[in-house]
């Protein structure tokens, strides 16, 4: 018996030495797992996309999934721009084709405000919808996911969902309706399904490449702040994101351009983020663990496919409005960015950027059909671009040094510790080339505007925590200072 035991132990021993010790096939038969523990880093990461339609024409196809779905009051939203355009036209045409009993809601507001994010609620509400359609932009996409999300949860307060420390931050455990994203133009994001069908169009689509279709994540204006916010939960991303490259060539040059800076963006911030086992605390329960966990190895793949994209198409997208092979890429690299940082996040750029955004005084962008002070998104995101890299590339300089490889720079000679300043350099050629505003004093503001700046950025916890460097109130305003010219 004796001997039978320790030939048994012999063997699981050598299966132990042999086993394969990848994450996907590795397993130690002698070993228990290892438990993680709770109240420090976090230990996992999950990934949480919409399903994702692409294809010339496949806008058609809404009415045949509205159908399938069984909905019988659908809300439709978009913006009373893009609501005399083709895009919503096609959509209006597949309702009508399949009976889709549907009401439109084209109040969006291009750039949400809390205010017009609870107009869309009450009309939700209202409706009664069983499923919702967002034709459209960031902008409409995400008013449309805070519609469904409280008209579901209709005793909630405002704030209840609103992410902390501005609002409560709590977990959504209420049951969403189906809601379809329907992405046209670099600016636009998918076709969204809820279980209440709810259309609604963003007007201009000033929010192109947000890839608004594939995140749980919507943004808004806080007035009363001055500052942007949001709300971020995987159950309010939409159920399906439709990508129609038919729609891409209507987009204006400016509005093409500022798209593609979101995404620019999103690449570089999800791929240079804390990593996801460095990010604090771990959730006790992972209904807590938040949509931006850190940059991950899955995450990763999708970031630097989008960012190889933007090197390659954008110029050409902008430059060229028939150029369809750019634009189709782009509208791709959207949504590849979505998948990305709607599952790694953002850091510094973005949040700066909503300070930039919020505290607009009187500038008006080109191309933009609006009828109040704008910021595009992607204009406020990529002005602060060159010194927040500088100033992360401290921490992972590899990584920063890739990234400035890909969009163009030789660095056969490069030292790792100048990655910062290379990939700072890079993206100002890259602006530079690209026709944008000399940095925040071309836009309204000055040196005497940073400390509101500063103090409308300390809020945006979620995603400046998500910087491989720490930051005081003092590098950000150096950082503030270092974007007010960029040539």
């Amino acid at each position: 018996m004796a001997a039978g035991r320790a030939r048994v132990s012999r063997l699981l021993r050598q299966l132990e030495r042999a086993a394969c010790r990848c994450p996907s096939h590795g397993h130690t038969y002698s070993q228990a797992p290892e438990q993680p523990t709770l109240g420090n880093t976090d230990y996992a990461f999950e990934m949480a996309i919409s399903n994702i339609r692409y294809g010339e024409g496949v806008t058609k196809e809404i009415g045949m999934d509205l159908q399938n779905l069984g909905a019988r009051r659908v809300c439709l939203m978009t913006d009373k721009n893009l609501s005399k355009l083709p895009p919503v036209n096609a959509v209006l045409n597949s309702l009508a084709k399949y009976g889709i009993n549907f009401q439109m809601y084209d109040n969006v507001r291009v750039e949400p405000t809390d205010q017009s994010f609870l107009d869309a609620i009450q009309f939700a509400k209202k409706g009664e919808f069983d499923a919702y359609v967002a034709v459209g932009g960031g902008s409409v996409m995400d008013t449309c996911k805070a519609a469904n999300l409280y008209a579901a949860s209709p005793s909630s307060e405002f704030l209840d969902y609103v992410n902390a420390p501005i609002g409560k931050g709590k977990p959504v455990t209420v049951p969403l309706k189906p809601l379809i994203a329907a992405s046209f133009g670099l600016t636009s994001p998918l076709v969204v399904f809820s279980s209440n069908f709810a259309i609604y169009s963003s007007g201009v689509p000033t929010t192109s490449g947000t890839g608004s279709e594939t995140t749980g994540v919507a943004i808004f204006d806080f007035k009363e702040l001055k500052v942007k916010t949001g709300i971020a939960s995987r159950a309010i991303k939409p159920t399906l994101g439709i990508i129609d490259p038919l729609h891409t060539l209507s987009m204006p040059e400016r509005i093409v351009a500022n798209s593609g800076f979101d995404v620019l963006c999103h690449a570089l911030e999800s791929y240079t983020a804390l990593p996801y086992n460095e990010r604090s605390p771990c959730p006790s329960n992972p209904i807590n663990r938040p949509a931006y966990q850190g940059s991950n190895p899955v995450s990763d793949v999708w970031a630097l496919h989008a960012l190889r994209i933007v090197a390659k198409y954008l110029k050409r997208a902008i430059r060229n409005p028939e150029d369809r092979e750019a634009r189709a890429n782009m509208h791709l690299a959207s949504a590849f960015a979505g998948i990305g940082f709607g599952n790694a996040g953002v850091h510094l750029c973005h949040g700066m950027s909503y300070p930039i955004s919020g505290l607009v005084k009187t500038y008006k962008p080109k191309d933009y059909n609006v009828d109040h002070s704008l910021v595009p998104h992607g204009l406020s995101v990529v002005l602060t671009s060159p010194a927040v890299f500088a100033f992360t590339a401290q921490i992972h300089p590899e990584r920063h040094l890739e990234a400035a490889e890909i969009l163009g720079a030789d660095i056969r000679t490069a030292r790792i510790k100048d990655a910062g300043l290379i990939l700072a350099d890079t993206l100002r050629k890259f602006l530079f080339d690209l026709n944008v505003d000399d940095g925040l004093a071309a836009i309204g503001y000055s040196k005497a505007d940073i400390p509101a700046l500063v103090k409308g950025t300390l809020p945006q916890e979620r995603v400046t925590k998500l910087s491989p460097r720490p930051q005081t109130e003092e590098d950000l305003s150096a950082l503030f200072e270092a974007s007010m010219k960029l040539y």
